[in-house]
């Protein structure tokens, strides 16, 4: 059974820092690209940052480059998002997501999610 478990939101001061973690279980995590995503109130789901399976690759939304960096560490089913001088629209439940397609369906696995709220 996939999970998908994410921490270390909380509220922080406009510039400030967090470090969202997820913790992965239930599949092969070395296979699969890992994605955080948020959602802010009365906005829609948006992606912020992606990661190829092997790490050596990512990339983000606009939003958030040069402030966010994405990164994983395969020895512990961990991916992770370092947020750096956070602003108030940053403000958002921030999930974590893995996807993949095979012939005869979309695997679509989320997270709980874990709230960030910047804030003076």
């Amino acid at each position: 059974q996939v999970s998908l478990v994410e921490s270390g939101g909380g509220l922080v001061q406009p510039g400030g820092s967090l470090r969202l973690s997820c913790v992965a279980s239930g599949f092969t995590f070395t296979s699969y690209a890992m994605n955080w995503y948020r959602q802010a109130p009365g906005k829609e789901r948006e992606l912020v940052a992606i990661i190829t399976n092997t790490g050596r690759s990512t990339n983000y939304a606009d939003s958030v480059k040069g402030r966010f960096t994405i990164s994983r560490d395969n020895a512990k089913n961990t991916v992770y998002l370092q947020m750096n001088s956070l602003k108030p629209e940053d403000t958002a439940v921030y999930y974590c997501n893995t996807r993949w397609q095979t012939v005869v369906r979309l695997y679509d696995y989320w997270g709980q999610g874990t709230q960030v709220t910047v804030s003076s």
